[in-house]
């Protein structure tokens, strides 16, 4: 059985964890770790994470599989949108999934709670920013009906990647 749970300002420290644990094992190598480190100071701090969490415009779920969490999504509207700061659009800012839970549907799961949240939001479509690199990560998108749109720069410490950007349309 899954569950998603709303996070909440006593869940910091969690969210923390869970989110330098997943980014570390999607995107950290032994040749990065440098920035990986500056990435985590300037994004995972309990300061920034705190401005998140009681943002307005923000929210982010955990998601539990058989009562052990399994993952979380950060979802963004309005002015909380890293880009493209539209009324009509919700981003997923992150979606991560330990690893030990990959491949059980729950990233599936995941976007379809986001699917369903801009539904009921009245939004005209959900997007999000995907490595260019994350070979798996897109394919798993194009899967689920995004398309890219555009692309930008994600600053991972000293290193400027690129991202690909998709969305899709909301019915």
């Amino acid at each position: 059985m899954n569950e998603l749970v709303k996070v909440e300002l006593a869940d910091i420290l969690t969210l923390q964890k869970i989110g330098m644990e997943t980014f570390a094992d999607t995107f950290g190598t032994e040749d990065n770790q440098r920035n990986l480190v500056q990435y985590f100071q300037e994004n995972y701090n309990v300061d920034q994470i705190a401005q998140e969490l009681v943002n307005p415009e923000s929210q982010c779920q955990f998601l539990y599989h058989e009562g052990n969490l399994a993952g979380y999504m950060k979802l963004n509207v309005g002015e909380a949108q890293t880009e493209f700061q539209k009324e009509n659009g919700l981003e997923i800012q992150r979606l991560y999934i330990k690893k030990e839970y990959k491949r059980l549907g729950l990233g599936s799961q995941l976007i379809n709670n986001a699917i369903e949240q801009g539904q009921q939001l009245s939004k005209d479509y959900v997007w999000l920013g995907v490595w260019e690199h994350n070979a798996k990560a897109i394919r798993f998108y194009e899967k689920m009906d995004f398309h890219a749109f555009s692309e930008h720069d994600f600053t991972f410490g000293e290193e400027i990647q690129r991202d690909i950007l998709v969305r899709r349309e909301l019915l």
